[in-house]
């Protein structure tokens, strides 16, 4: 679709990429996100294996590492990164003030990333803790300053202005995503990622690896499709699915919000259930509440988990996607019960 992309107008290019694009660039992410937490191939227990199974399951991780790789190309800016090094730590420090913030994440010194979801939780969230990159100045006067282009967008939110908020929303989180193919590109010639200067070498050295090969892979379509509009689509296929009014938005917005239950206790995941199509469209993530209780089941198997188990999980499947885009942006929560954790 990227290369055939060339030959469309760029009106017909954002059509292709709202659907089906962003679609296929959502489930991309989804199954290697299954491959990264191991439900993706088949497991070592599995009964009376043949000679085909035994050898995929000795070179399981192997496999799954590569899946992670290549299975994330082509792409504008790729999911990558954030799989690799950011989503398991998630898991484990979610909403948890103490030991996470967003500077602390761009100065740690680990390979890992404390929680990749604040990278995306910054554009529409509140969070505790410092903010961060920061930069410092020393001409014309030396000052150190915040370089978050989420924060900036969101620290211009004005509660109860929920078409406004959402439009800036759309605007940092696209200008933020085609920096960071941009900033592939540098990654790609200097072989480190300047906004972790703190990271071992380890971290600069795959970091550049998968950006050399991005900008091969991105470069060749341009070059085989004789335009740029392949970049676009990737570009657009990518953003689309995660802003308003796309659909996929209200569960993307939604997954890691502060609600409460009847018994006062703050809730750091949600699900959204708009049902069996919706499922389909975004494979299974609109289960979120259900893979944070069971990481290591697949998406596309949430849905039976929720019906084997519903005292567990809201009931219902008819959720307002609009309603829940429209409640998000007019009064933004805290990141995670962040503020019931601190």
């Amino acid at each position: 679709m990227a290369i055939r992309s060339a030959s469309l107008s760029i009106l017909q290019i954002f059509g292709l990429a709202a659907l089906p694009g962003s679609m296929f660039s959502l489930w991309q992410l989804q199954i290697l996100h299954d491959s990264l937490h191991s439900s993706l191939l088949p497991k070592p227990t599995i009964n009376n294996p043949s000679s085909f199974m035994k050898k995929l399951i000795r070179r399981r991780k192997r496999i799954q590492k590569a899946i992670l790789f290549f299975g994330s190309f082509p792409s504008a800016y790729g999911y990558y990164l954030y799989l690799q090094y950011g989503h398991l730590t998630h898991h484990n420090a979610l909403g948890d003030p103490d030991k996470v913030s967003l500077a602390a994440l761009f100065n740690s010194t680990k390979v890992d990333f404390e929680d990749g979801d604040l990278l995306f939780a910054v554009h529409r969230m509140k969070l505790l803790g410092d903010i961060g990159p920061k930069v410092l100045l020393k001409w014309p006067e030396k000052k150190e300053i915040i370089l978050s282009i989420g924060n900036a967008g969101f620290n211009c939110w004005k509660e109860g202005r929920a078409v406004i908020n959402a439009m800036i929303f759309t605007v940092t989180f696209m200008y933020e995503r085609m920096m960071l193919i941009m900033n592939d590109f540098v990654v790609a010639l200097m072989g480190k990622n300047y906004f972790f200067p703190n990271k071992p070498e380890r971290f600069h050295h795959e970091g550049a690896m998968y950006a050399r090969c991005a900008v091969f892979i991105r470069l060749g379509l341009c070059f085989l499709a004789k335009s740029w509009k392949p970049l676009l689509f990737l570009y657009l296929s990518e953003t689309l699915w995660s802003i308003p009014p796309h659909p996929c938005c209200a569960m993307f917005v939604t997954n890691h919000g502060s609600d409460v239950d009847d018994d006062g206790n703050c809730i750091p995941s949600s699900s959204t259930y708009a049902g069996r199509w919706y499922s389909i469209l975004t494979l299974g993530t609109n289960y979120h509440v259900e893979h944070h209780d069971f990481p290591t089941i697949p998406l596309h198997k949430l849905g039976k988990l929720r019906k084997i188990a519903p005292e567990f999980y809201r009931s219902g499947g008819g959720d307002k996607l609009l309603s829940i885009m429209r409640k998000t942006f007019a009064k933004p929560d805290y990141y995670a019960c962040m503020n019931a954790a601190a």
